[in-house]
Parts: structure tokens; C-alpha cells; sequence
């Protein structure tokens, strides 16, 4: 279960999958090639797109209420502190259909 906050004003009927979730779902379909975990650094594009929100909004808010602006704003820096402590996680998942040959190559 995820925040019930988030679940009614953000992401209604959103879900994110456990590595279980993801894992039965590929077994057996494809050849998980690459996991990378790069949720430590998401904070960082969060804050920045906080910043971003701040720094302009005076230019948009003619099209929206305060309410909006608030909800805006505890979204992006609950789910930047998410991210932050660890409790959110952010993966990129490389997968091929039946493997690459000589295996695969993270550019990373």
C-alpha cells in the first residue's frame, strides 16, 4: 500500500511494484540484462523541479488556485524526503528477449 495522500490526489489507481512484482512479472519472458538503482540521486531532480515550480510560478499561477500550489509543493519535497531516506526507490531495468550475445554492456 502506498500513501493514501498520493494514492487520492496524485496518482489515483497508481501503484509501484515491488522488485518481486518486477521480477515474477519479466521471469520467464525475458533475460534481465541490467537493474540499476539510481533512486540516491532522485532527490536532487525533485528539489530542482521544486525550485523550478517556485521560480515560476508567478508566470502560471493565473491558471491555477492555491490550493494547487500547495499540494504542488508538499508532493515534490514528501516524495524528494521519499527518495532521500530510502523509503522510495527509482530503477532502470535493461531486459532483452533472449539475452544479448556476449552479454550485455552498461554504459554506466
Amino acid at each position: 500500500m502506498g500513501d493514501p495522500w498520493l494514492e487520492k490526489y496524485i496518482f489515483p489507481n497508481g501503484m509501484l511494484p515491488s522488485i518481486k512484482q518486477l521480477a515474477q512479472s519479466a521471469e520467464g519472458l525475458f533475460v534481465m540484462e541490467d537493474w540499476h538503482n539510481f533512486g540516491t540521486d532522485y532527490d536532487k531532480t525533485l528539489l530542482a523541479w521544486y525550485q523550478n515550480f517556485l521560480d515560476h510560478w508567478e508566470e502560471v499561477k493565473k491558471d491555477y488556485d492555491e490550493r494547487f500550489f500547495r499540494m504542488w509543493k508538499y508532493y515534490l519535497l514528501s516524495c524528494a524526503g521519499s527518495f532521500r531516506a530510502r523509503h522510495t526507490q527509482l530503477w532502470q531495468i535493461v531486459f532483452s528477449k533472449k539475452g544479448v550475445p556476449g552479454g550485455y554492456l552498461s554504459i554506466r
